[in-house]
């Protein structure tokens, strides 16, 4: 009989965490039929997919994947520029470089961006990408939202123009704003703007710039693998008051250590390699590409048989899932667990 350790929290409200020993028969054993059942039925997790990898495709606009009151995560692939500079009114806007190569230009200056680079636009900034068979992610999470990761590029100039396969938007260039986390057919206003003035960073006159020398920062994750049976917590890299956003590096892992949160859905990207994930809602495999939500108190683990990186976003306000599923977790049962622990193990 397999004795595991559960770890409570509030996240993303406290980090606080409450340590609880369990019978891992019992945490994943639905009680039996009574004569007064006092609780619900709830259906199977299910996760939804995009590819990470750039497929061949005319320009197209982003695809919601999850979408709530303070958080939407988008999927894009591009092969061209963006047809116009965008300009949020009420979000900071992240992005995760998946694959290929971008370059981000704004009002902050302008950086190049390569697979697994985090950068953030706050909220107000204009901004426009020109991507080369690429795919990216962006978070869209109402303002304000700090960075905490290790920073591994700032931009401090302009971008000098043009650049292999980018031309400037000649004789101006259009500029949207938008309310509502940046969604279609949230635009308060589209205008033209001077690209030039638009791109050189020296012109910003916002008094919080002037402060802090504010710049486009780019984060990348550097905490090291964890294997057996670690509980490994997301190295944080993005905190509002209601969004956190991780980055978790796993090597071959048991599975022995459950994380459950009693205050927020656990939305997890795959971002490379394989794993099992284990839940009281069912057992999933895991790979590139997938995207599942863990709704909030719902005790789950890893379980690895060797490296990988997953993407974890904690909310506190419900994400609904915007995307068609692509496939369901198959019902838990100890005899499941115990032989997927130990093929990982061999």
């Amino acid at each position: 009989m397999t004795t595991v350790t559960e770890l409570l929290d509030a996240w993303p409200l406290a980090d606080d965490i409450r340590i609880i020993p369990r019978r891992e028969n019992l945490l994943l054993q639905p009680p039996p039929e009574t004569a007064m059942k006092m609780w619900r039925e709830h259906s199977l997790l299910q996760a939804v997919h995009f590819p990470n990898e750039y497929i061949a495709a005319d320009f197209s606009p982003p695809k919601d994947i999850f979408c709530g009151d303070t958080l939407r995560l988008e999927w894009q692939q591009m092969n061209a520029r963006q047809p116009f500079y965008h300009r949020n009114a009420d979000v900071d806007e992240i992005s995760l470089q998946v694959s290929g190569e971008r370059t981000l230009m704004t009002e902050l200056g302008s950086v190049e961006l390569r697979p697994g680079d985090f950068s953030r636009i706050p909220v107000g900034v204009a901004h426009d990408n020109f991507g080369r068979k690429e795919v990216h992610l962006l978070f869209y999470i109402i303002a304000p939202v700090t960075d905490l990761g290790h920073v591994a590029l700032r931009s401090e100039v302009k971008k000098e123009g043009p650049f292999p396969g980018w031309k400037k938007a000649t004789p101006s260039a259009i500029e949207m704003m938008t309310e509502c986390l940046g969604a279609r057919g949230c635009d308060i206003v589209v205008s033209m703007a001077d690209e030039d003035l638009l791109l050189d960073p020296s012109l910003a006159q916002s008094t919080s710039f002037a402060r802090s020398g504010e710049a486009l920062v780019v984060q990348r994750a550097t905490a090291p693998r964890v294997s057996g049976s670690q509980q490994q917590h997301p190295e944080w890299l993005y905190k509002s008051a209601t969004v956190w956003i991780g980055n978790v590096n796993l090597d071959k892992t048991d599975g022995k250590v459950y994380s459950r949160h009693r205050r927020a859905d656990a939305i997890q990207y795959q971002l490379e390699g394989s794993r099992t994930l284990v839940t009281q809602r069912g057992t999933i495999e895991m790979h590139p590409g997938d995207y599942i939500c863990i709704p909030k108190g719902c005790a789950y683990t890893n379980i690895s048989k060797g490296t990988c990186q997953y993407v974890v976003i904690l909310t506190s306000e419900i994400a609904s899932v915007k995307a068609p599923y692509c496939k369901m977790a198959s019902e838990t049962s100890m005899e499941m667990v115990e032989a997927i622990r130990k093929d990982a193990a061999s």
